[in-house]
């Protein structure tokens, strides 16, 4: 609603709209990463103020959003020319009952009656209705049930709001909202989030003195859940995140160790590693070691840590609010390829746990096959057979208002004669 009120009052400025155009091409016609679009789009002008600036990211990702249903309503077709995506455009600003300035042919004939007509008529249809592939509706719609993915499905296009993790090993989360607000920047804290607090209106707040401080991360509220989930107490002195990357989860474990132990924190990317080694000096973390995989590395380590996490690779179905251009990058066969991979990495990793260490296995997809049905796999493998499930954890974002998420915690305790 909030936008809604800034958009519809809002007159549209030539050179906003073409940014906006321009950023869409590089999405849809080149197959750029929408946030990587956005930042390079916003840097065009310096003389943008911070309202120009909001409009460009959130028409961007608005119409990437949306993509499907208003390709359909304007009639275009992939690949789009840039008269397809004014079009696409204007069906965007009708909707939102924003006027289109006349700027010669810039806007040719947009009826109103009839986008709004179209619109009601298309939205009778899930997939057009949410705007999805026909493969990802239907295959979400075997795994999750009709009603379970419609739900879901709404929910994960709604805009995902912006949370911050306190950095406990710098301040309290009192304080830290305290500093927030003398910056002008309002939050509030969330019932069953012990370190979150979510901010009242989006803004950037990478350019508060807070965040240079290190006194906080932005990580959603489900990612926040998976560190407690490991149960990190004091007898934990080794723990390895084996899919780091730019180690939102090995910061916040840092933090549970109270910098105490170590925390190996591995990675296929060098560049990822990298900017976690930087972001572990902002925060003030010094436990933390970056490896990247290797596998003799991996042999040497067998049976060495207490805590294992894996937060394997995945769809990402779970945080298309943050990522929308990620529906229409996703291919069946990368689903298959991914699933593969999430077992072997099971299959690998779990080797490295003691015996009576703990692992997590946790995921920012909604699928079961790449959740629970992986788990079932491993504990009937080979590898798996000293392993039980001990607990597990499914988060929808329709019912928690966050990311969905997986989380399984497994504990190797090799003598069933007990259990």
């Amino acid at each position: 609603m909030y936008y809604r009120l800034i958009f519809s009052i809002m007159k549209l400025h030539r050179n906003l709209v073409d940014a906006v155009i321009e950023g869409l091409t590089f999405i849809f016609n080149e197959g750029q990463y929408a946030d990587k679009v956005v930042e390079k789009q916003l840097k065009k002008d310096k003389r943008w103020g911070a309202r120009d600036r909001a409009f460009i990211a959130e028409t961007i990702y608005d119409i990437v959003r949306w993509k499907r249903l208003y390709a359909e309503i304007a009639e275009v077709y992939e690949p789009f020319t840039v008269h397809n995506l004014r079009r696409m455009f204007a069906v965007w600003a009708t909707l939102k009952s924003i006027a289109l300035p006349d700027w010669g042919n810039y806007f040719e004939d947009t009826p109103a009656r009839r986008i709004k007509g179209k619109f009601d008529e298309l939205s009778k249809v899930r997939k057009l209705r949410e705007s999805v592939p026909d493969w990802l509706d239907t295959l979400s719609a075997q795994e999750l049930g009709e009603t379970l993915w419609t739900d879901e499905l709404h929910a994960l296009n709604s805009l995902a709001p912006v949370v911050l993790r306190v950095n406990t090993l710098k301040t309290s989360l009192e304080h830290l909202q305290q500093f927030l607000r003398q910056e002008g920047v309002e939050t509030y804290p969330l019932r069953d989030y012990p370190n979150a607090l979510q901010l009242v209106e989006r803004g950037n707040i990478f350019k508060t003195q807070a965040f240079a401080d290190g006194l906080f991360e932005v990580q959603d509220a489900s990612s926040q859940k998976v560190a407690p989930f490991m149960q990190i107490d004091d007898k934990v002195k080794r723990v390895i995140d084996t899919c780091a990357g730019a180690g939102g989860k090995t910061l916040h474990l840092a933090t549970l160790m109270q910098n105490k132990g170590q925390i190996i924190a591995m990675d296929i990317y060098e560049q990822k590693l990298q900017e976690l080694k930087r972001r572990a000096r902002r925060n003030g973390v010094f436990n933390i070691e970056t490896k990247l995989i290797e596998p003799k590395q991996l042999k040497r380590m067998h049976g060495t840590f207490d805590r294992v996490l894996i937060d394997a690779p995945c769809s990402g179905l779970g945080v298309l609010r943050r990522n929308p251009d990620a529906k229409w990058k996703l291919q069946p066969e990368f689903l298959d390829e991914i699933r593969t991979t999430q077992q072997e990495i099971l299959q690998q990793y779990s080797k490295l746990l003691k015996k009576g260490g703990k692992l997590v296995y946790a995921t920012c997809s909604i699928l079961p096959s790449e959740n629970y049905q992986q788990i079932e796999k491993f504990l009937a493998s080979e590898a798996g057979k000293e392993f039980r499930l001990e607990a597990e954890e499914v988060i929808f974002a329709h019912q928690s208002g966050y990311d969905g998420f997986y989380m399984a915690r497994l504990i190797n305790d090799n003598d069933f004669s007990n259990h």
